[in-house]
């Protein structure tokens, strides 16, 4: 017998415990620690090649020294412990964009992909009681990589006419209620928000896409709020970290960028795979079904 959400939801804040056990039971028979491995392994080899190709894209558009100060602001929200290096090495990239040639690009192209396509092979898993019953077409699947990156490419394009209209703003007065209101510092406010929002849409819309049928999308945008506010504190746990108890700059050498934003990328897998499978055990509990061994993706 199929329940309704509504009740769904009275089971779970009957027995709150319980359900957050299934979650946590659910996670580890899926193996979500070695998912959130791999997904984070493939960001790691795609997140250059992703920000490189969009830059030398819209650089076509608007100014590559803007394009690059955006990516640097709002790498800080996806890598915040080694965003510096990371910014650096992209926009010395971009400068020199004229040497990478087709092949080049066909690289990079392939590089930017991957962890899109991981990504939905992890969800797959997670959401193994849909693809038990339906399949996703082959083309579909390699459709949405390239939906994503045109979508990230389109907030990027977006936020950095938005910083310069901002600052070309900041330095006037506006006067309300009979008073003079400075307007400097606004555009860091503005932008956060619209960094946080950004990642709020962006998980939202991973959660609506990537597993196999639909999800209602209250349910995607519950999941994406709870998964950004989740990985705006481990964010900010990371950069004091990394900034006075990490010991990885003389256990790694220059190694330590590679191990900071893999580690960086590992916690956020684990948060948006971990809030996947809340997604899914509360279908599960729509399909009345006790989440048993026996039931499920076996591994």
């Amino acid at each position: 017998m199929s329940l309704t959400p509504g009740q769904c939801m009275e089971r779970i804040l009957k027995r709150p415990g319980r359900f957050a056990w299934r979650v946590v039971r659910g996670f580890r028979r899926n193996q979500g620690f070695l998912l959130a491995g791999a997904v984070a392994y493939h960001m790691l080899l795609s997140i250059v090649p992703l920000f490189a190709l969009l830059l030398v894209a819209l650089s076509n558009l608007y100014s590559p020294d803007a394009l690059v100060e955006t990516v640097s602001r709002e790498l800080r929200f996806l890598v915040p412990a080694a965003t510096d290096n990371l910014a650096k090495h992209i926009g010395g990239f971009v400068r020199n964009k004229e040497v990478v040639g087709w092949v080049g690009m066909l690289i990079l192209i392939f590089f930017s992909t991957l962890a899109f396509t991981v990504l939905e092979n992890a969800m797959s898993v997670i959401f193994f009681h849909r693809v038990a019953v339906q399949r996703r077409h082959f083309l579909v699947s390699a459709i949405i990589p390239f939906a994503f990156i045109a979508l990230i490419g389109s907030g990027l394009l977006m936020i950095t006419v938005i910083s310069g209209l901002l600052q070309s703003i900041e330095a006037e007065q506006l006067r309300f209620l009979g008073r003079d209101w400075q307007l400097e510092g606004i555009t860091a406010v503005v932008l956060y928000l619209l960094g946080v929002t950004g990642l709020v849409l962006m998980l939202t819309a991973m959660y609506l896409v990537m597993p196999v049928g639909q999800i209602a999308p209250k349910h995607a945008l519950i999941g994406g709020i709870v998964a950004a506010g989740l990985w705006e504190l481990t964010r900010h746990v990371l950069v004091w970290y990394f900034s006075t108890l990490s010991l990885v700059n003389l256990v790694y050498g220059s190694l330590a960028t590679a191990v900071v934003v893999l580690l960086s990328f590992e916690a956020a897998s684990l948060i948006l795979l971990f809030g996947a499978q809340v997604i899914a055990e509360f279908e599960r509990c729509g399909l009345d079904r006790d989440n048993s061994p026996a039931d499920g993706f076996h591994t």
